[in-house]
């Protein structure tokens, strides 16, 4: 299993976890495994079936978009944070 760290934004969705554990080998089982038992996390996380343009998702500190995005491997203890971006002006 992998550490899920889950950003302010998000914690109504997975009922004010600050970190829940999920399974999956790539950075896409992961988030499945995670939209699963909350389901309202798709929405937020998934766009078109990919990363919404707006999610960042950091494997042990890297931006998967500079690895192999959604098929970045994701080894077993792994801490995985869901970072979304924020606007302002």
């Amino acid at each position: 299993m992998s550490r899920v760290r889950i950003p302010p934004t998000l914690r109504g969705e997975t009922q004010g976890q600050r970190e829940v554990e999920a399974r999956g080998g790539t950075v896409r089982e992961l988030l499945d495994d995670l939209m699963g038992r909350f389901p309202a996390l798709r929405s937020q996380l998934l766009e078109d079936d990919d990363l919404a343009p707006f999610v960042n998702v950091y494997v042990e500190g890297e931006d998967v978009r500079t690895k192999d995005g959604l098929e970045t491997s994701v080894d077993d203890g792994s801490t995985v944070i869901l970072l979304p971006a924020m606007a302002g002006g």
